[in-house]
């Protein structure tokens, strides 16, 4: 039988010396390999002559336009070194070595889609990294390249507790970190630190996995690349790229449509950085960026979206309406009003906010739809600044029901400040006040900036219904209170 390996201690052993000596090896000497002085120049060009394949590949990769835009011929390992720089070859050898060690023998598909990933991941966070650093982009590369380095070497070298592995995790309902450390005896992320540390691949490669370093510009680029790179395989107008991208523009200082075009390009790129480092083969599995297939990944995730279902809307109004002369209790109330809006008028975020802190801030006090699950902990707005008023204050003291985004509010616009576009987005939104008799109670607010879709007259009238319904039952139970 196959020898098996249980725990960290063992797997690193197995996978640095019984599976992968050779690359662990050069890994090893590339890695003491620190400072570009011109004793360890000659080193690093030592260690990469030793193999003729090995210095081949590093040449090519260098004679790229992502390495040497100049495209000044380089014939020698030194020359690449003065061109562009002792540390990008140095990194270039480690990658390329990677690579060929992992892809040598029959690569079976979990790796392969992994390293596609991982290529991708590198190539969006060193783009990244070009915003924000000066120096060290290489190496925000490597440590986005290596950051599942442990599962890549498993997958690449484990043999029959791969294939194990792989069978148990083809069954339906299978918890995967659960199984991965029944099966390993930890998890990959503990066997990629592991690795890390034995092959001493540098620090900020073990500092894309901590939290105490998520203010480091250098760590976000690599966790930004790494988090792009996994939510492209859901489609690029999925939520989770919308967020993303998000995220981006701000880290970077660009718009929204800026951060976009550097991700889409960034793949683009990742596909001939892949073949450059010889790994043609994963080149169809990084996602592509063609429009007219982003255009029908777009048509079928609408064919998904959330519709108005009038059952449910007549049904939540005729509730609502019966609690106004029935007992009702608040829950029940404010769970036919959220229910009512999204699901039966379809609208994608439902919020109510209403006075709190002696009514000095609107807090949240229900929130339905997708990414409102932090709202009723984070979004805190008091209630009017004399230097800063907003609209949730305004459509209070005016009792005004709004349509905001189309042209009759747009003289209201001003009122949407920075605090609540940060919380809320751009687009189109309905906000209504919530008053029990001459009492003000909050603001009951609801939008489709999910999907970007324009809101639809029938939603307003809905809202507006809603709204007054909600408003009469709280009155009714407040009398009998």
């Amino acid at each position: 039988m196959a020898e098996r390996s249980h725990g960290l201690q063992a797997w690193i052993e197995r996978l640095s010396q019984a599976e992968l000596p050779a690359l662990a090896a050069v890994v090893q000497d590339l890695q003491r390999l620190a400072q570009p002085d011109n004793t360890s120049v000659q080193q690093l060009a030592e260690v990469l002559l030793r193999d003729a394949a090995l210095t081949s590949k590093v040449l090519r990769v260098a004679n790229s336009v992502y390495y040497n835009p100049s495209q000044e011929p380089i014939r020698t390992i030194s020359r690449a070194i003065v061109l562009i720089g002792f540390e990008q070859v140095r990194l270039i050898g480690l990658s390329v070595s990677l690579i060929d060690h992992l892809l040598a023998r029959q690569p079976r598909e979990q790796l392969q889609e992994l390293l596609a990933r991982a290529f991708h991941a590198a190539v969006q966070a060193r783009s990244i990294a070009g915003y924000v650093l000066s120096k060290h982009q290489e190496e925000v590369f490597i440590a986005a390249l290596l950051n599942q380095l442990g599962e890549l070497a498993f997958w690449g070298s484990a043999g029959e507790q791969a294939d194990e592995l792989a069978s148990v995790l083809a069954q339906p309902g299978i918890e995967v970190e659960k199984t991965v450390r029944e099966v390993l005896g930890i998890s990959f992320r503990q066997l990629t630190l592991g690795l890390v540390k034995s092959w001493n691949l540098g620090e900020l490669a073990s500092l894309a996995h901590t939290r105490a370093s998520q203010h480091d510009p250098a760590v976000q680029a690599v966790r930004l690349g790494v988090q792009i790179s996994e939510a492209a395989l859901d489609g690029w107008d999925s939520p989770a790229i919308d967020s993303l991208v998000g995220q981006l523009a701000a880290f970077i200082g660009v718009t929204p449509e800026e951060a976009l075009q550097q991700v889409l390009a960034s793949a683009d790129e990742a596909v001939k950085v892949a073949a450059t480092f010889g790994a043609s083969r994963l080149c169809h599995l990084i996602p592509h960026t063609d429009p007219e297939q982003i255009r029908l990944q777009q048509e079928q995730r609408r064919a998904r979206l959330l519709q108005p279902n009038l059952q449910i809307l007549q049904q939540a109004l005729q509730d609502i309406g019966a609690m106004v002369a029935q007992r009702a209790d608040l829950n029940r109330v404010l769970d036919a009003l959220c229910l009512g809006l999204h699901q039966g008028a379809g609208l994608e975020r439902v919020m109510l906010a209403v006075l709190a802190d002696g009514q000095t801030c609107f807090r949240v006090k229900r929130a339905v739809g997708e990414g409102t699950e932090a709202w009723p902990s984070d979004f805190v707005l008091p209630v009017e600044r004399p230097e800063q008023p907003h609209l949730f204050s305004y459509v209070l003291r005016h009792r005004e029901t709004l349509w905001m985004g189309v042209p009759a509010s747009c003289s209201l616009n001003e009122l949407v400040t920075q605090p609540l576009r940060q919380m809320l987005g751009q687009g189109m939104f309905f906000i209504a006040p919530l008053l029990v008799g001459s009492r003000e109670i909050g603001v009951l607010y609801a939008d489709r900036r999910l999907s970007g879709r324009a809101l639809k007259h029938e939603q307003f009238v809905a809202f507006q219904r809603f709204s007054q319904l909600t408003a009469r039952c709280l009155e009714a139970m407040g009398r009998r209170g």
